[in-house]
């Protein structure tokens, strides 16, 4: 995983050096990008040398780095698009004031308004201009768009006062951004199965049947079973996403090489959730020409596909299993009902045809059903975080099952 480490202009700014290595110690991938200020309390070979990566120091290219070109124009987009996390550490006032208004005048402030991954800040100053009604709107309006804070700790000063302001200390925002990126380790020892994705069912050489999963709630599964330390098995079928890193990836098609897949792996996991939108039928007869197009109408019989989810439940043994269920009516019946015939330990449920929990978002509104009866509701939110609540209570039911 990579990370963007943002450091500004403050006597905190060396306390970025051992922040580095913390978090390579958390097996991140860290990128420096430093504002001018900030060179003037830590030199960017430090980082240089810690990273083994070239520091960003500018947006533009500097002297001694060679003649501007495309490339160097926009490489925080570039950086922008390959990065899991922005951390600014120590983020000054003037920072928190750019990133608030969206000022984007040098790399770093650019590079915030670029990406679309989660930001953590550290801020770190006096503590008059830490209690200003400036800076704590800045602050307001910053979480309120769902940037992380790591709230400063009190002490003495570099300035000589006493108060908030100091940065907090390492570990605590090492410790915050291992949550925010899911890398809680808790499922260390355990294989998941997750299985992500349409699956496929011919009709002729060019035509199938199929539907309008994008296997992104899948994948987040993977990743977030990953991260947390679980060896991950994701049987996919079709999507255009990228495979996660670190784990198994088991390309399909159709539901019946699916089922295969599943059934041949199962017996390795601790953990299977069918988060698949697998094919409910497929045509009964496959044609091995293309279909032509006639005078009349054309008749198609469908026949069953194989039920996955209903034959790991028959074979559960401990292996903890998860449902899902996408429906457009009667959600909690629908879900109640499937969660008993498939003998799953829950259902995760939502309305597809509600705004922001349908298919091909980014985000997700779902309730899990419990075979003890509750009904857990989450509020709407990115798949990810969608991910890792299921695994949350992946493990509250193991440990009640012991």
């Amino acid at each position: 995983m990579k990370l963007a480490l943002g450091v500004t202009g403050g006597v905190a700014a060396y306390k970025a050096a051992e922040l580095v290595r913390r978090l390579q110690n958390e097996k991140l991938d860290v990128q420096v990008v430093m504002t001018r200020a900030a060179q003037e309390f830590i030199t960017p070979l430090t980082f240089a040398a810690l990273t083994g990566q070239k520091v960003i120091t500018d947006i533009f290219a500097t002297a001694g780095s060679g003649p501007a070109n495309v490339e160097s124009a926009i490489e925080h987009i570039a950086v922008a698009q390959r990065i899991d996390l922005l951390l600014v550490a120590p983020a000054t006032a003037d920072i928190l004031g750019k990133f608030a208004h969206g000022i984007a005048e040098d790399f770093l402030s650019t590079l915030y308004l670029a990406t679309k991954a989660p930001v953590v800040v550290a801020p770190a100053m006096n503590v008059n201009m830490w209690e200003h009604p400036a800076t704590q709107q800045n602050l307001t309006a910053l979480r309120a768009r769902g940037v992380h804070v790591v709230d400063p700790d009190e002490g003495y000063l570099a300035c000589g006062m006493t108060g908030a302001g100091r940065l907090a200390a390492t570990e605590s925002i090492v410790k915050k951004v291992c949550e925010v990126l899911g890398l809680r380790h808790d499922f260390t020892g355990q294989t998941v199965l997750v299985t992500a994705g349409p699956t496929c069912e011919s009709l002729d050489p060019v035509r199938f049947l199929t539907n309008r999963s994008s296997g992104k709630m899948g994948y987040a599964l993977a990743e977030a079973a990953h991260r947390r330390g679980a060896r991950v098995i994701l049987v996919s079928g079709p999507t255009d996403l990228k495979i996660p890193q670190g784990v198994d990836w088991v390309p399909v098609r159709s539901t019946e090489q699916m089922q295969r897949s599943v059934l041949e792996r199962a017996r390795e996991a601790n953990v299977a959730i069918m988060a698949a939108a697998v094919s409910d039928f497929r045509p009964a007869a496959e044609q091995d020409k293309k279909i032509k197009r006639g005078d009349g109408t054309f008749t198609l019989e469908l026949e069953p596909t194989p039920d996955i989810l209903a034959e790991l439940g028959r074979e559960k043994g401990n292996r903890i299993l998860v449902g899902f269920a996408a429906e457009t009516n009667n959600v909690a019946e629908n879900a109640r009902g499937k969660l008993l015939r498939k003998a799953a330990d829950m259902i995760v449920a939502n309305d597809v045809t509600q705004a922001g929990a349908g298919f091909d978002t980014d985000t997700n509104i779902v309730t899990l059903f419990l075979r003890d009866g509750r009904e857990l509701a989450l509020p709407q939110l990115n798949k990810f975080d969608v991910a890792n609540r299921i695994l949350d209570q992946v493990l509250d039911i193991q440990k009640h099952s012991k």
